[in-house]
């Protein structure tokens, strides 16, 4: 008598493989995968270009672009690297298939970065490991600096904190030192990097962290890649 039995496998779970599989293998590549998350209009886009503007010439660089609707953040970026648009049609979230079904459209050419640019939204994402190797998280001073208390996950998960737009500081009510504070009492540990990518302030330092971040996770001895 043949005996029927179904093994049942949580999609999350398969997901979560999914992204530890990919992390390991953008490490062996030497890539280091970063997630941006943040609120609508924070400037990742901005930051992305000024980071490529550091970046360009000597390091290899591409960029996945999620949004709901239009491809205009990647036409931004195009000409600074290599940018492929993933539009979700209305999810909240950038899922992981679509993440990879971006990274087989890029060219082989070998990359030192793959940026995301996550959906503008602070909750969805917060949720979805992507297989990065940095999860940053932007906070815009036009945004309020009780952010971080509203929305704790988005901090929680991320290793560093971006706040943009310093050069609106003059015309917001807008606390750096608050912001920090409450973001760190969620994670002691949080990297924080105040700049204007308008500017040009505080954005050689964002590099520097890049690229060191970078030759940690790519050094012999270092630790299996573990978000």
């Amino acid at each position: 008598m043949n005996r029927v039995i179904t093994i049942e496998r949580s999609a999350d779970t398969s997901e979560r493989l999914d992204a530890a599989r990919f992390r390991e293998m953008m490490r062996d590549r030497g890539t280091l995968v970063v997630n941006l998350m943040s609120s609508p209009g924070s400037g990742k886009t901005s930051l992305l270009e000024s980071t490529a503007k550091r970046l360009q010439g000597r390091y290899g660089m591409a960029v996945l672009v999620g949004d709901i609707a239009t491809d205009r953040d990647a036409q931004r970026l195009a000409p600074w690297m290599p940018a492929i648009q993933l539009t979700t049609g209305g999810a909240c979230h950038l899922p992981r298939s679509l993440v990879q079904q971006g990274w087989e459209r890029l060219d082989t050419q070998p990359l030192d970065f793959l940026f995301i640019e996550n959906v503008g939204n602070l909750v969805c994402p917060s949720s979805h490991d992507l297989g990065e190797h940095l999860r940053v998280v932007i906070l815009a001073t036009t945004e309020g600096d009780d952010k971080p208390a509203k929305y704790p996950k988005a901090f929680r998960t991320s290793q560093a904190l971006v706040i943009s737009k310093l050069d609106l500081l003059p015309y917001v009510p807008f606390s750096v030192d608050a912001a920090t504070r409450d973001a760190r009492e969620i994670r002691p540990d949080l990297d924080l990097f105040p700049l204007s990518a308008l500017r040009d302030e505080g954005v050689d330092r964002w590099c520097d962290y890049l690229t060191r971040t970078r030759e940690r996770l790519l050094a012999p001895d270092s630790p299996p890649s573990d978000r």
